[in-house]
């Protein structure tokens, strides 16, 4: 990269760094601040703390006492993060994406590590699990809001540990979902605004998880396991009945009717006919097209004992390995097979996040144990991380529009 194009980016990330400023008030905080961002876009091979404060000419001390103890508010940065990517990024037809990656770690000293399965080894290991909310406008991406997981088995009850990690009393154990939940509801009130939303089987088997993003008004398009149980038809229910409960007071409850059909698995369906497949190619990768062939059809999940809302059931089998995944969505009755494929195909974007993420800023480099310090780094990591996928963007609309440029004249460019 020449030296002017390099001048030109110092001068971006500085105004770039002085919108997060609302939350970072002390000069010597913000220096630290800048020297941290700085140091994830830089060409270091590991980005921890103490590796960017060398290289900066600092104290390692100095850095690692920002992350764990400078009183600034990292809150509100996340929350101008926020703020800043629905300014430049509103879109009417956005994608969230709630997913979780991990970080491989040693001991039992770091906040919320437990022997699980672990993303980045493939295998059940000693690591970390962060839970994210990705976001998609058209061909940009990146990631406005993040959390870490405690396992319920090694954290929730053990308050001497969860104490030497420095976990807030009134931070406490949260299903992977309710995490989803969270995230989408803390961004939403920042103005984050998404029209459909996708997430993998861990957070579309839950009907608590599909119901809160439904009430959003979002449209969602998540993955279920094959065990997952339903009708293709609603079946019939008893008419209320009203009894008095243990405390006296009367409770309405609904059941099956008598006769009424058993749920079935979503992969045993149909075992001759059903709805026909229907091929379609989801992208273009280096080995060529990837075709899948779908089956939908609408469906109540069989959720705590009674059919749920009627939805779209999408089985898709991969063309060349035979693989099936299924899906659920929520999408009206008269919605366009392509359109739903459309968002439950763009879980891509989200593999693509954490790739960078962690390739390019570093999310995977932190060396912190206390809580604290975990999260200022994650959302620490999500500016480093916009501020690549804003810069990469602008860099492609440039390119884009200089190849219209060079057109002949009286060559008529695509809109």
């Amino acid at each position: 990269m020449d030296t002017p194009v390099l001048k030109t980016l110092k001068r971006q990330l500085a105004y770039f760094l002085r919108r997060f400023y609302v939350g970072i008030k002390t000069g010597p905080s913000r220096q630290h601040f800048r020297t941290y961002i700085q140091g994830q876009l830089g060409n270091l091979e590991r980005k921890t703390a103490a590796a960017i404060a060398l290289e900066a000419g600092v104290a390692p001390r100095s850095l690692q006492e920002f992350l764990e103890i400078h009183r600034w508010d990292h809150h509100r940065v996340r929350t101008r993060l926020q703020e800043v990517v629905t300014q430049a990024y509103a879109h009417p037809q956005a994608i969230g994406q709630i997913d979780e990656t991990s970080y491989a770690k040693k001991g039992d000293q770091t906040c919320g590590v437990q022997r699980q399965y672990c993303g980045a080894t493939g295998k059940k290991d000693n690591c970390v699990v962060s839970v994210h909310l990705g976001y998609v406008a058209d061909a940009f991406h990146t990631l406005v809001d993040s959390d870490v997981y405690l396992p319920e088995e090694t954290w929730a009850h053990d308050a001497d540990r969860c104490q030497a990690a420095g976990i807030p009393d009134e931070v406490s154990y949260r299903p992977k979902w309710q995490i989803g939940l969270d995230l989408l509801a803390r961004s939403w009130a920042q103005g984050v605004r998404l029209a459909y939303l996708c997430a993998d089987e861990i957070y579309g088997r839950c009907h608590h998880f599909r119901q809160g993003v439904a009430e959003y008004g979002i449209i969602y398009g998540v993955e279920v396991p094959c065990s997952l149980k339903g009708w293709t038809q609603s079946p019939p229910l008893q008419t209320p009945s009203t009894h008095a409960s243990s405390t006296g007071r009367p409770r309405t409850q609904t059941r099956l009717a008598p006769g009424a059909p058993t749920p079935r698995r979503v992969d045993r369906l149909w075992q001759r006919g059903g709805p026909s497949w229907e091929a379609f190619h989801v992208k273009e990768t280096q080995k060529g097209p990837v075709v899948w062939e779908i089956r939908s059809t609408r469906f109540f999940p069989w959720e705590e004992g009674l059919p749920g809302p009627e939805q779209w059931l999408l089985i898709a089998r991969q063309v060349l390995t035979g693989e099936h995944k299924y899906f659920l969505c929520n999408a009206p009755s008269d919605t366009p097979v392509e359109q739903m494929i459309h968002v439950i195909f763009s879980r891509w974007h989200i593999e693509r996040i954490f790739e960078e993420a962690k390739g390019q800023v570093g999310l995977d480099h932190f060396e912190v144990r206390h809580y604290q310090p975990l999260i200022r780094h994650l959302i620490l990591s999500m500016v480093s991380l916009f501020f690549l996928m804003q810069e990469s963007d602008q860099i492609q609309e440039k390119k884009i529009y200089l190849e219209r440029a060079s057109r002949s004249p009286g060559t008529r460019c695509a809109a």
